[in-house]
């Protein structure tokens, strides 16, 4: 078996791990690292979870023990690009970490905090800069940072990082550097599309895949509630409250989903915290640090969490909502299952959802809830008295049933047949009289929005219409409403 012995890294490298109690590298390690000592382009594939990160920062750290001259000021050796500033974060710890016995110089530039002290960490140049795309290109623009002299490019996570919303600040950044450089890409899952758009910055790469398909780690116990989407806050709370869960991730599809998440466990007796772009830099810090030193058990995420957090002990992955992205779903569910651990993946799926899961398990190439996982029954409070009924999950929610279980219009017998002192109640629908003289009321159409529509909520469906608050008011012929008159300017009448 092989052993990071065996690989030729210093032995101050050796003894880092050693104090981290590694010995063996794993599969993607064994053959990532002798493909960069010797200085080759790398496109890495592997599941997450796996030690890709460990297997480009264990070579670079070598290189700086061999290299004998320093980073040429406002510069950097080896630039890591990152995807969200967690996953930034998390690499730079890690050079930290397996360097403690070396000599080397580490920044981190990302948004959401000062420039200031990046600036005054860029100055004198680092070996290993790790940064976020957007920061970066700021710090470009005002030649706080220079890339003329750096000779390695690394893209982690480089199926987001090729998606189409970074490529223009990827291609001014690699602009930016010397032709000649060494470049690689690392990722869990690679999509043919982006392989295509990757191979523009590569140049006689070797294809490392571990897993090709990048399926789920098989560690991982994969399960899918159908839920009502007005009742999927209620079965989240079930399932928090089960004595198995010792830390989980609730992971949310917007920014404002997770904060009303997070009230709404709170309000439940569960406290968590959340993590998303909405929050300062200094609150990511803390709540991610919190739900690391175990001071709270649910951290509820956008998928800005689903790539850079790298914490022991996830029992539980819950997807509250459903990724509109397969691939998402894989980085989700990989947060869990570390480590040579197992977890549980839970996926609240409502009607409006089951296109997504189709897409999630044909990407993953198989059933999720298949092998006698069984369905999670929810609960509801009755109209009629306040008590708890129960509903089985997948019966339609459009048309109510009968009590003979046939599917049809609402029984009226049960309000109607009531014999108190107040009489026998009115039908639903009574005939006008002829005679009543009042005008004619015609309701107007309205979205019915249940419990958890996000867009109830939106500014932007607010602004497009979507419902009742920001539906525009009809113009007459030939101009605007008095509603909607504009102000007479100073000196018109």
């Amino acid at each position: 078996m092989t052993q990071f012995n065996d690989l030729g890294l210093a032995e101050s490298i050796l003894q880092a791990l050693t104090a981290e109690g590694y010995s063996t590298p794993t599969p993607i390690q064994q053959q990532v690292i002798p493909v960069m000592l010797a200085g080759r382009d790398v496109v890495g594939i592997a599941q997450t979870g796996t030690g890709k990160t460990a297997a480009f920062v264990l070579p670079l750290l070598n290189e700086i023990t061999n290299r004998k001259s320093r980073a040429a000021h406002k510069s950097c050796n080896t630039l890591i690009l990152a995807p969200t500033r967690e996953l930034a974060a998390q690499i730079a710890e890690s050079v930290r970490t397996y360097g403690r016995f070396m000599r080397h110089s580490v920044a981190v530039v990302v948004g959401g905090v000062r420039p200031g002290p990046q600036i005054r960490m860029m100055a004198s140049g680092v070996d290993i800069l790790v940064a976020t795309p957007g920061r970066l290109l700021d710090h470009i623009s005002t030649g706080a940072i220079r890339l003329e002299s750096t000779t390695t490019v690394i893209l982690d996570e480089a199926d987001q990082m090729m998606d189409l919303g970074f490529m223009p600040a990827i291609r001014k950044i690699m602009a930016k550097v010397p032709h000649t450089r060494r470049t690689l890409l690392f990722s869990a899952t690679m999509p043919k599309p982006i392989r295509a758009l990757a191979d523009d910055f590569l140049h006689d790469a070797v294809e490392i895949a571990v897993s090709p398909e990048s399926l789920p780690i098989d560690r991982i116990e994969q399960r899918v509630l159908q839920v009502e989407k007005s009742a999927k806050r209620a079965a989240l709370v079930n399932i928090l409250k089960e004595s198995d869960v010792e830390r989980a991730i609730v992971f949310t599809r917007t920014k404002h989903g997770a904060d009303k998440v997070r009230i709404h466990l709170e309000k439940a007796g569960l406290p968590a915290d959340a993590i998303h772009g909405n929050k300062s830099q200094g609150q990511r810090e803390r709540a991610l640090a919190n739900f690391k030193a175990g001071k709270i058990r649910i951290l509820v995420a956008t998928d800005i969490a689903a790539r850079g957090i790298d914490v022991d002990g996830i029992s539980h992955v819950i997807n509250f909502e459903l990724p509109n992205v397969p691939e998402a779903y894989v980085h989700r569910i990989g947060r869990t299952a570390r480590a040579g651990k197992s977890g549980v993946a839970i996926s609240l799926c409502d009607s409006e959802e089951r296109g997504l899961l189709r897409d999630i398990e044909r990407l993953i190439k198989r059933t999720i809830g298949e092998n006698g996982t069984t369905d999670y029954v929810e609960t509801r409070q009755s109209r009629g008295n306040g008590s708890e009924g129960q509903r089985q999950p997948g019966r339609s929610k459009g048309r109510p049933q009968n009590r003979s279980g046939q599917r049809g219009k609402p029984r009226t017998g049960h309000p109607e047949q009531r014999s108190d002192s107040r009489g026998p109640a009115k039908p639903a629908h009574q005939p006008r009289p002829a005679n009543d003289s009042r005008p004619a009321h015609r309701p107007e159409k309205k979205r019915d929005f249940r419990q958890g529509d996000e867009a109830a909520s939106d500014g932007l469906a607010r602004m497009l219409g979507n419902f009742d608050g920001g539906r525009k008011r009809p113009q007459k012929p030939g101009g605007p409403s008095t509603g909607h008159r504009p102000k007479n300017r100073v000196g018109a009448r």
